[in-house]
């Protein structure tokens, strides 16, 4: 189900595309007796070749569970042999997968909604996609239950990513015209994207830096990514630039602009500067001014409308415990200057 809700073809028929959610979430048998041709193979072998829209995983894991029987009683083994004729009867249960891409209604803090495009403020904590971990009570959940017309785009409309522990400002689209239209323009940098960011350590930079350094997978820990040689070409470029507002001994509140959006990059950039953030304990931040996530707000938008051309312009404070963790440490903020 996952795929069909994030097809990016060419149909897109809402209460086509919402049935077909609906028939992937129930629970369906199967019965099989098993051919010449598979003869003393691996039950879960062929499983998997009677079902090959099913992973072998998948279904020794449905065997784990109880829902594979074999000759009438249930099968466990994996590895046990089948012979011709044997009856195998598979009850084929939604993958976590397919269960995640269902509508939770959820309240989402909209400071922008048309007919093509919705402007969020993403609270800490609030999962963007679903993966594994995390199958239900994401964004992507509670964009589906907020308008029908979700279900027929790619990931519901989200164009752009926040970690699960960055709060802040996100683009949706409502429809393909302008989900594509949001695309390109990403691609093209033409959304200004700024970041409000807490790093540890008396700041060094001067009144601004930039900062182009490849971002790759950190070949030590595969949870983190690193800044790694572009000439090895395993990275991608990257390009934030950095600026301070507020300097009071051992922390810095910086502004940082997104010229590129690579996974983790204001946190890998920012590390990489000797100024990991504020509890971002994965690139060497501590747990500090009562800051348990990293210290990280998306606070600016600036973009032309997907479809209109309108200009537009969004700014978001950043939430209490970011607000706290600034009196904490003496830092005054007054907002970023006017453009």
């Amino acid at each position: 189900m996952a795929d069909q809700i994030i097809s990016t073809g060419e149909s897109f028929d809402e209460d086509t595309q919402i049935e077909q959610a609906e028939e992937a979430l129930e629970v369906e048998t199967r019965r099989y007796s098993i051919p010449a041709g598979m003869h003393g193979w691996r039950v879960d072998r062929a499983l998997a070749a009677l079902t090959p829209e099913f992973s072998r995983s998948y279904l020794q894991q449905l065997m784990s569970e109880g829902a594979v029987q074999w000759n009438g009683a249930l099968a466990q083994k994996a590895s046990a042999k089948v012979k011709v004729s044997d009856l195998v009867a598979v009850e084929l249960r939604p993958t976590q997968q397919a269960m995640a891409f269902v509508a939770e209604a959820m309240p989402l803090e909209v400071v922008f909604e048309d007919a093509h495009l919705m402007v969020i403020v993403k609270p800490a904590g609030l999962v963007v996609h679903p993966a594994a971990g995390h199958w239900s009570g994401t964004l992507l959940n509670g964009l589906l239950a907020h308008h029908t017309g979700a279900a027929a785009l790619p990931r519901a409309g989200i164009v752009h990513r926040l970690d699960k522990d960055t709060s802040g400002l996100m683009l949706v689209g409502k429809s393909r015209q302008a989900v594509e239209a949001l695309g390109r323009a990403i691609a093209a940098r033409e959304v200004k994207r700024e970041y409000l960011a807490i790093g540890h350590g008396v700041w060094k930079g001067g009144a601004e830096v930039t900062v182009e350094q490849s971002i790759g997978r950190d070949v030590h820990n595969r949870l983190r990514m690193a800044v790694v040689p572009s000439a090895l070409g395993v990275g991608k470029t990257a390009k934030t630039t950095v600026r301070p507002l507020a300097i009071n001994g051992p922390v810095c509140l910086v502004a940082c602009r997104l010229h590129t959006g690579r996974t983790h990059q204001i946190r890998v950039h920012m590390a990489w500067l000797g100024h990991p953030l504020v509890g971002d304990t994965l690139y060497g931040g501590k747990v500090a001014l009562s800051m348990t996530r990293q210290a990280l707000h998306a606070t600016r938008l600036r973009l032309q409308h997907p479809i209109s051309g309108e200009p537009l312009a969004f700014d978001s404070v950043p939430p209490v415990d970011f607000l706290h963790a600034l009196k904490e440490a003496g830092l005054q903020y007054n907002g970023l200057d006017s453009e």
